[in-house]
């Protein structure tokens, strides 16, 4: 089954509340779907930037793309999201990871934990925030039923098969992460086997449950050079191929870039599309060339 495209936007630049809502009113303006937040020191808070979002746009959900879930309080965190639920009518898209940057930890004070143990509070957050929403006497009540749709970001097989067993959404990084926080991308092969691996373990949920990519660059011909300059340090072990296969890359016309979308959503089965805030105005011609498919 093939999901028709969505398209969201990450705006990370901090900034001042005009700056933010005319951003925001931009995002909507361009066509997005959904407008997200980061979670990292340094960029604007998820929660008052997403209701601010809500206040100043009518029609794009609202995403955390997503939390660093071991920062949290999963019974803290529920009502904060609730809440946040209930006073957007109901537009919330739950995003949620592990982290993986060991300086935003050391930068707050807290111990660093492994990857497994990181993987296991997403465990333990992701069931409690069911556990909580599912029931009716709970409070703040969110608007969407069960709580809002749920997104868990991964690439690693412990996160993919979490998010196989609970995620509405699941949002393929396309890229490892060190712990400094550096991204090394994977090639369309590595792709083909965490979508291919991540959809046998759907099983008959797999025509339901979207599938994410954050695009990483998006680039005109004439760019083609400079962008392979600036993604060498982060391109795979060995890499031999053209940069534009690589799949959290585009690169071309529009008219490229929206083929090469509906290929990557054939092959991978990616319909729903995130951008980073300075990419929002380069993806916009494809958002209304795939309008409707």
């Amino acid at each position: 089954m093939v999901l028709p495209f969505r398209f969201g936007v990450n705006l990370t630049a901090p900034s001042s509340r005009t700056d933010w809502i005319e951003k925001c009113r931009r995002a909507e303006a361009l066509g997005y779907d959904v407008i997200g937040v980061p979670d990292h020191l340094g960029l604007p808070a998820p929660f008052p930037a997403l209701m601010l979002a809500a206040d100043v746009t009518e029609r794009p959900r609202l995403n955390t793309f997503v939390l660093n879930t071991p920062f949290y309080n999963p019974v803290l965190l529920a009502r904060d999201v609730a809440g946040l639920d209930q006073l957007t009518d109901g537009r919330v898209e739950l995003g949620l990871g592990s982290g993986y940057v060991q300086a935003e930890f050391e930068a707050a004070g807290m111990p660093f934990p492994s990857a497994g143990q990181r993987v296991a509070h997403l465990e333990q957050t992701v069931t409690t925030l069911r556990r909580l929403f599912a029931d009716p006497e709970y409070k703040p009540r969110p608007v969407q039923p069960d709580g809002p749709p749920l997104l868990i970001a991964g690439w690693g097989e412990r996160a993919l098969r979490l998010a196989a067993d609970h995620a509405d959404i699941i949002a393929f990084t396309g890229a490892s992460a060190a712990d400094s926080g550096k991204l090394t991308l994977a090639d369309a092969d590595a792709t083909e086997k965490k979508t291919a691996y991540v959809r046998e373990l759907l099983g008959n949920r797999a025509g339901s449950v979207e599938f994410n990519l954050l695009v990483q660059g998006i680039a005109a011909p004439e760019e083609r050079e400079a962008t392979l300059a600036y993604l060498t340090e982060h391109l795979p072990f060995g890499f031999t191929g053209a940069v534009e296969d690589l799949p959290v890359i585009l690169l071309g016309t529009a008219a490229q870039m929206a083929d090469a979308l509906r290929e990557r959503r054939e092959r991978f089965g990616f319909n729903y599309i995130t951008v980073l805030e300075h990419n929002m105005g380069k993806l916009a011609p494809l958002i209304e060339l795939l309008k409707g498919e």
